[in-house]
């Protein structure tokens, strides 16, 4: 086993932030120290380097650093918690947007390399609730993906939290294909999630509710397909979709046809309970975003209402009067372990839209079926996502 420790690590300026460098064979990644956002990554696929993560078109600009920490460095993913705007305090407590751990400079504790296996450990102290968050990612060789680990100890109460990636896709209208495990609701964010008076625009309908992505009500009378992205260039819009907690994992994909790969996400939805669709494509005509964040979606997987905020994920709120916890009640006494994969795979000519991620019997790989009938299978370590499991 080699560990290296900050002392020995050197942090480089990527993409306007101090960011630590980890990788395998097969991916290299960047954490940042400013609010821990993991990206750029980098896949290599049959000998290509795919990077489908977002990073914000101000992140060299002079006027990043007069910005709030998280979107000084806003790009590839990070970890919310609370999630949301917290603009209300939570008995007596105040959080910045998407949290401390969001915006607070985090620590390296070490990068080491063990039997195959890369983990970047990083930490931070948390001030608005204390209590410490430990973060590992892990990268193993051989596979193309991303194990995210966070480990919250000494806090106590509820909490909303969960991941926020942002992917990318390329400038061709409906270039991705966007599928999910099933999922028990779907609903439109409840009111205006931008408006005209603020120079920002939506244009799904307020609280509309949805069984299909290919059907989700407009508020002009027509229907949206979320299939395909990207689409609706110049609105701003916000889903969420309430997992089926008694799946054994949840999954979220996006296939890109043509250059023919997949990327995916799984997660466990007893920790990480809704799903939320970011769709970012223009609609803030505001500083920084000024119409030219696009062709942007984050697939986030949270446990939240909306993305409000700790108050309003803590109290009775209309999703969790249906029976959908936004919520996840914390222990000073028993650490929480959330995990998290994002993975990445070639798949041949004519793939079309994942249908299902089912895994292999020795739980070391997934097969990803379309409805083309063709399946890949790619490597992945599914105990991961039992908290209990540590390394992949």
């Amino acid at each position: 086993m080699s560990s290296k420790t900050k002392s020995t690590i050197k942090k480089l300026n990527i993409h306007g932030q101090p960011s630590w460098r980890f990788a395998s064979d097969k991916v290299e990644a960047f954490l940042t120290e400013l609010g821990g956002e993991l990206g750029p990554i980098a896949f290599n696929l049959k000998g290509k380097q795919i990077q489908p993560y977002s990073i914000a078109p101000w992140a060299e600009e002079k006027e990043a650093a007069e910005l709030i920490p998280i979107l000084q460095a806003l790009r590839g993913d990070f970890f919310c918690m609370p999630f949301g705007g917290n603009a209300t305090p939570w008995r007596g407590e105040k959080h910045p947007v998407h949290g401390d751990t969001a915006n607070m400079i985090w620590h390296l504790e070490s990068i080491s390399e063990q039997a195959g296996r890369v983990c970047l450990h990083a930490s931070i102290e948390t001030q608005s609730r204390p209590g410490r968050v430990d973060k590992r990612v892990f990268l193993k060789t051989g596979q193309t993906a991303v194990y995210s680990q966070h480990t919250l100890t000494g806090l106590k109460g509820p909490m909303n939290l969960g991941h926020h990636p942002m992917l990318h896709f390329p400038d061709e209208p409906g270039c991705g294909v966007i599928s999910t495990s099933p999922f028990l609701y779907g609903q439109v964010f409840p009111e205006a999630f931008e408006r005209p008076e603020n120079k920002g625009y939506s244009c799904l309908l307020p609280g509309a509710e949805f069984t299909s992505l290919a059907e989700v009500p407009m508020a002009n009378g027509g229907k949206a397909d979320l299939t395909r992205y990207p689409a609706r260039r110049g609105y701003e819009d916000l889903i969420t979709l309430a997992s089926d907690p008694s799946l054994p994992f949840a999954w979220t994909a996006v296939t890109f046809p043509k250059p023919r790969y997949v990327w995916f996400s799984l997660k466990d939805p007893r920790i990480l309970r809704e799903t939320v669709f970011w769709i970012s494509n223009g609609g803030r005509y505001y500083a920084p975003w000024s119409g030219r964040h696009t062709n942007v979606m984050g697939l986030e997987e949270v446990t939240t209402y909306y993305p409000y905020g700790l108050a309003e994920s803590a109290r009775p709120n209309p999703l969790s009067k249906k029976g959908f916890p936004t919520v996840l009640q914390l222990s000073a006494k028993q650490p929480l372990v959330v995990p998290y994969i994002m993975a990445m795979a070639a798949v041949p000519a004519g793939f079309g839209r994942v249908k299902d991620i089912v895994p292999t019997r020795d739980n070391q790989a997934v097969q990803l079926k379309s409805d083309s009938g063709s399946s890949v299978t790619v490597p992945l370590c599914l105990d991961f996502l039992q908290a209990s499991a540590g390394w992949p």
